[in-house]
């Protein structure tokens, strides 16, 4: 399900579902992702309350509570925002930013970690990056010396 309280230039709430699922399979994610496209505000509130920080951030991932089953595998929000302004700088559309971050996203609810597994998140992000024909992955753009928030 993708609920965007926030709109993105050419991209549909159809469109992003299929990307998701795409995202999914490859990342070998079982059970739904839910999607929130919303607001730096509300990222902010949402960062603060679930994770301690205030600030906002580009893209949060929160895993299924255990004993949700095997259907549910999580919510990612994104801020519209910050994709859209880190697709600007780096000259890209907002659409592919929004598709990158769900698949940081993603990676994330599959129990990937690039603060802790010494680079192991970093390769295969690339590696699906290419593979789903987007730009730029988020964790070496960060490793590059961009600045951006916390997932």
């Amino acid at each position: 399900m993708v609920l965007m309280k926030k709109n993105v230039p050419g991209l549909t709430s159809g469109t992003l579902e299929r990307f998701v699922r795409s995202a999914c399979r490859a990342v070998k994610l079982r059970g739904a992702v839910s999607v929130l496209l919303t607001s730096s505000r509300e990222m902010q509130t949402l960062n603060r309350r679930f994770l301690g920080k205030d600030g906002p951030t580009d893209v949060l991932s929160f895993p299924a509570e255990p004993g949700s089953g095997p259907r549910v595998a999580g919510d990612l929000a994104i801020s519209v925002d910050i994709a859209a302004k880190s697709a600007k700088q780096l000259g890209h559309a907002v659409r592919e930013e929004v598709k990158i971050l769900v698949l940081h996203g993603v990676l994330h609810l599959a129990g990937y970690d690039h603060e802790t597994d010494g680079g192991r998140m970093a390769k295969k992000e690339d590696r699906l990056r290419r593979a789903l024909k987007l730009p730029g992955g988020l964790i070496l753009r960060t490793q590059d010396g961009e600045t951006r928030g916390r997932s």
